[in-house]
């Protein structure tokens, strides 16, 4: 059996725990078996825990090794697509419902972090940065969107004020929520786990799930071993690969870039960030940073599709940085990686079921904390028989790409490229 190590990021290089669980070995049973310790599969054992649920955690790897602990750490509301698009597409009480639940995500996690004492540097604050007045308009446009739906923690910036922030001439403007946030991701999955372990959860690393037996009892076949459970929640996301066909049809893995400079002294860190909020910019191939809790600055962006990993990371990245802040040309950058997300064709996240008793979460399309951690609450609420709200994303269309596995990755890289154009012009 390969074990499989974190990538080499700086999260890695900072976890809080270190310690190796241990591969499901026999047979086993439980209530729930839960497909993957990354967000969607940590809340959904977290919170069916605290309901008196048994639990197992069958991870193919290590936790939090996907992109819940890889991201940029930032908690940004709502969904890859907002309540407008939904209106526009599924109606106004779709739009109303999820509305509703947009801005759940962030309170489950300061919720967790504050029950169970998570130590993952959590900061308060975050910030859409407007290049061009035009997207400045759509922020505008954002406000009343989400003030609409009940969300009120939000002020917009003028590029005077947006200074006070973020100490670069790149924008225009933007608009501050002040209910986003950051923090270390994997610290917080960790966390999570613990939380789950602490409730009588049990998690196995290195126990790759190879094959599914439906049934009345759903039995789950590791290499070594097989867990049978009453429900089983999916959460394997970009990282499923082809274990449920049907669900690999309606996604695609693509990868986003992130690096960490070396720590900054304070003085760079009050110029660049002075009130020491998150930021990510309002393009379509979107630049996100912050400041970790030790003083690096965590930049991160662009995407490749098809789940590939770019060779050279840095290169990717460093010109957008220097950009931003040219103070940092000179600047030592200590890591680089890189790690998938999955995209789906309308940019929603695709929640269902397979049979009566195995649930799914996935597709957050870039914007998956949050989203995750409502994942978890809805299947929870769901398998204790109050499927309302689950079933509002349940009830979204799921489409396969056009072109099946062999051109999805063309087609939609070429529209990246579309819209990437748009953000170099400034249209």
């Amino acid at each position: 059996m390969t074990t499989q190590q974190h990538t080499a990021s700086y999260y890695a290089a900072s976890a809080n725990d270190t310690r190796q669980r241990p591969s499901l070995a026999g047979d086993a049973t439980a209530d729930i078996c839960v497909i993957g310790a990354g967000f969607t599969g940590l809340s959904s054992a977290l919170h069916l825990a605290e309901q008196g649920f048994s639990v197992i955690v069958l991870e193919a790897s290590r936790i939090g090794f996907g992109a819940s602990g890889r991201n940029g750490g930032q908690i940004v509301h709502s969904y890859s697509r907002d309540m407008d698009f939904i209106e526009q597409h599924y109606g106004q009480d779709t739009a109303n419902a999820m509305g509703a639940m947009a801005f759940e995500g962030g309170r489950i996690i300061r919720d967790f972090v504050k029950r169970y004492s998570i130590q993952c540097d959590l900061k308060d604050g975050g910030i859409f940065a407007a290049c061009t007045s035009a997207q400045l308009d759509e922020m505008a446009s954002k406000k009343r969107l989400w003030e609409k739906h009940g969300h009120e923690q939000l002020e917009m910036l003028d590029a005077s004020s947006i200074r006070q922030h973020i100490g670069s001439d790149r924008y225009t403007g933007g608009l501050l929520d002040k209910s986003g946030g950051h923090f270390h991701p994997l610290n917080l999955v960790l966390g999570e786990a613990a939380a789950l372990e602490s409730l009588g959860g049990v998690i196995y690393e290195d126990s790759k799930v190879v094959r599914v037996e439906q049934g009345a009892q759903v039995r789950l076949h590791t290499e070594h071993g097989c867990v049978s459970a009453a429900h089983v929640v999916v959460a394997g996301n970009a990282y499923l690969g082809g274990l449920i066909p049907q669900l690999a049809q309606k996604s695609m893995p693509c990868g986003s870039q992130v690096l960490a400079t070396e720590p900054l002294s304070q003085a760079v860190q009050q110029a660049l960030l002075p009130q020491d909020q998150c930021v990510e910019d309002c393009n379509y191939l979107l630049d996100y940073y912050r400041l970790s809790g030790d003083g690096r600055l965590i930049y991160g962006g662009g995407v490749t599709y098809g789940a590939r990993e770019p060779g050279k990371i840095e290169q990717l990245i460093r010109p957008n940085m220097v950009k931003t802040f040219p103070e940092l040309a000179g600047v030592k950058v200590d890591f680089a990686w890189t790690g998938n997300f999955l995209l789906t064709l309308m940019r929603l996240p695709q929640f269902g079921r397979i049979g009566n008793n195995i649930y799914y979460a996935q597709g957050y399309s870039g914007h998956g904390i949050a989203s995750s951690h409502l994942a978890g609450r809805l299947i929870c609420d769901a398998i204790r028989g109050q499927s309302e709200r689950f079933d509002v994303f349940a009830g979204l269309p799921q489409y396969s790409f056009p072109g099946g596995r062999l051109l999805r990755v063309p087609l939609t890289a070429m529209g990246a490229w579309y819209y990437s154009l748009r953000d170099r012009l400034g249209v």
